[in-house]
This record gives structure tokens, sequence and C-alpha cells, in this order.
């Protein structure tokens, strides 16, 4: 039995800044951005959206009725968490409308959360194949305004169907994984921007990729050769490039080439989106998929998921029959095309903005027009509704 995932598609607020643009402001070479960071526009939310509301209109977008009766697990994978005590997949359970007969929590551990989600639901599958599971990444990137950080900042969500006999692509329960206390990248509960250190942080990010990737081929008795693709954990996509450069010498020039250029294909999405934490590698594949040429049915493609602090983990995946017929290409582009681009000051002043809440309470409405939003707090809580 095959298990995997059936859907998948992704959520972005309907607005960007120009990293040009940012650039400029910034007295910085634009190439150090869209050359040397790999990025090209940044997503921003609106205080109307969070990891909540942007979940939900992820999943609204894999989601029909006769779906929604199937899943009893739903997970949320997210360092953008809204409560430090209640999950944020129950808000989104209510919001799209899933049966109460569900499973619902919240995974963190940086950008791995998802993909501690998929294995978790992997299993669940396994042992309920006439059932699904909903897997949702959701983040907000912050590090502030004119920061080391600023340009790798970037806002979204992707929504995974995990089932038996997926359309989309097959995982082959193959992972290896690690795990170690690191301080390259932290949040601490009083703080709404996450600290880095981005240098240190690379090398751990590069050294988890090359230890597991040497691990993978040895448990699993396979070669490079095997693979039509790695696709990496792209908080900005020079960062995954690095970590493919690193295998260079371990590959013929012609693989090598080829790997290199599949990569490309993967990061479109994430050069104008940008870092959507635990949400990235997942754009990464959505990207690779409707993007990479010449793909065929059964090509396995292997996926490198990293969290700060840290945890690893590369596993594979082979692409199913018609996988392009579940694809969204056409909306996405139209989508990204559809965005408002903001000036550097319209953007400064969206990112300033904070809820400021007046004796427990704060009236917000629906600022974007999309169909889920953060209305308002009322005594403390969260009270979210849709069109």
């Amino acid at each position: 039995m095959n298990i995997g995932i059936d859907r998948i598609d992704f959520y972005t607020p309907n607005q960007y800044v120009d990293l040009v643009d940012l650039a400029k402001r910034r007295d910085v070479d634009p190439d150090k951005f869209t050359i040397g960071i790999g990025q090209e526009k940044m997503g921003l939310p609106l205080i109307s959206q969070d990891a909540v509301t942007m979940a939900a209109m992820a999943a609204d977008k894999i989601l029909d009725e006769a779906t929604k009766k199937d899943i009893e697990l739903l997970i949320i994978g997210t360092e953008s968490g809204v409560d430090e005590s209640k999950a944020a997949s129950l808000f989104v359970r209510d919001l799209i409308g899933l049966p109460k007969t569900v499973r619902a929590f919240e995974i963190k551990e940086a950008c791995y959360g998802a993909t501690a989600g998929i294995q978790m639901a992997y299993n669940f599958v396994a042992q309920n194949p006439e059932k699904s599971a909903l897997v949702i990444s959701s983040d907000i990137a912050r590090y502030g305004l004119n920061t080391p950080g600023e340009v790798t900042q970037g806002a979204g969500a992707v929504a995974m169907l995990i089932k038996a006999e997926p359309k989309i692509l097959a995982l082959q329960n193959d992972s290896v994984f690690m795990s170690e206390n690191v301080g390259d990248f932290w949040r601490p509960t009083f703080s709404k921007y996450a600290f880095a250190r981005g240098k240190f942080s690379n090398e751990v990010y590069i050294r988890f990729f090359d230890e597991l990737y040497d691990a993978y081929f040895e448990k699993n008795n396979t070669t490079i050769d095997d693979l039509s693709a790695i696709l990496f954990h792209i908080p900005y996509s020079k960062m995954g490039k690095k970590a493919l450069q690193s295998v260079e010498n371990k590959v013929d020039e012609a693989k090598y080439h080829e790997l290199m250029q599949r990569y490309e294909s993967s990061i479109l999405l994430s050069k104008s989106i940008g870092n959507l934490y635990t949400g990235s590698l997942y754009l990464g594949l959505i990207s690779y998929l409707e993007n990479a040429e010449d793909l065929k049915t059964d090509d396995q493609i292997m996926l490198f998921s990293y969290g700060s602090g840290s945890m690893g983990e590369i596993f594979t995946g082979k692409l199913q029959p018609g996988y392009k017929e579940n694809l969204n290409q056409e909306q996405h582009l139209k989508e990204l095309a559809e965005r408002r681009k903001l000036s550097v000051d319209e953007y400064e002043t969206e990112f300033k903005k904070e809820i400021e809440i007046v004796d427990g309470d704060w009236f917000i409405g629906n600022l974007t027009n999309e169909k889920y939003y953060l209305e308002q707090i009322k005594e403390n809580e969260r009270i979210y509704k849709s069109l």
C-alpha cells in the first residue's frame, strides 16, 4: 500500500515588497539580496492574518465536503503559534468545518514541524488506510526592520492531504534523521522576533545535510543515480544551493548538473514569496513539480528537512501517475501576479502595526477581504470569522 501526498497547495498574503526597492532604501547593492541571498519578493501579512487564518486559507484550496468526511487527523506545524496553550489546529478545524471526530494538535520544532506532522500522518494512515490526515505548515517569518535577517522574512502556509494511494507523491518510508541541542536560532517566549547566529546556522544546516545524505545511502543501499532531484528546506534560496554544492565531489559532473538544474526549478516560488519556515521545503516541492521539465512517473525525489535548534531528516517520495493533473500552476501564477506591491514606506508602516489590546479586547475586522480572518480579541480570546 502506498501512502503519501494526495493533494497539496499553498497560500501567501496578497501583498509583497520588492527586495530591489528594499535594498535601495537600505543603501545596499540589490545584487546582495537577489543574487547573494537569492530572493526577489517578500510576502507580508496584515494584522487580521496569522498562522491560523493562513492555514485555513491553504487547507480550503485542497478540500471539499467529501474529502473532509474522511479526515481523522489534523496537524499544524508552526513556530508562529497564536497561543502558548491552545493549538492552532483547533481554530482551523472550526473554520474549515472538519468533523468533531478529528484528533487535532500543533507541533513545534522550528522549521521541522510540518515534516514531523507528515511522518505521524503516514503512520496514522498505515493503521487506518480508509482514513486520511491533513497536515498544514503555517508561519510568519519576522526578524525586524533593517536587521540582518530582514531580507529572509516572509509569510504563508502549505496544506497537504496524506492518504493511501496518493495522487501526487508516494512516500518511501526510508527516513534517516538526527537531532542535537544547537544554539543556531531560537525565539524565547518574551520575544516576537527570533534570534539567530546566521553564519553558524548555515554551517549546522550543511553539516546536518552532509551527514544525513551519507547515512541515507548507507541505510537504504542505494545511490544518487536512483534520485531525480534533491529538494531542501529553503528559508532563502541560496541556502539550499550551498548544501547541494557540498555534494559536487560525490557525484559525476552530468548528475550534478542535473541536480542543480532541477534545484533551480524548486526555488522559483520561494524567491517570489519569501521564508515560510515550516512550509519552505513543501513550497519548494510544489515549485519543483510545477516547473521542472521531463519529470516521469516513479521519479524518486529526496527531501531534506531542517529545523534549527536542531532537527534534520532526509526522506524520499516517488511521483505518481497523473500528478500534474492535481496541481494548480495556472492559478498560482494568477494569484502571485495579482498581489499588491507595497512601497517600502507602506511595508514599514504595515510591519509596525500591532494589535493593541485594551482591557482584554480589540476589534480588528476583515482587513483583507479574504475568506478567513482574525476579527477581534475579546476577553483576551482570539475570535476568528469566515465570509
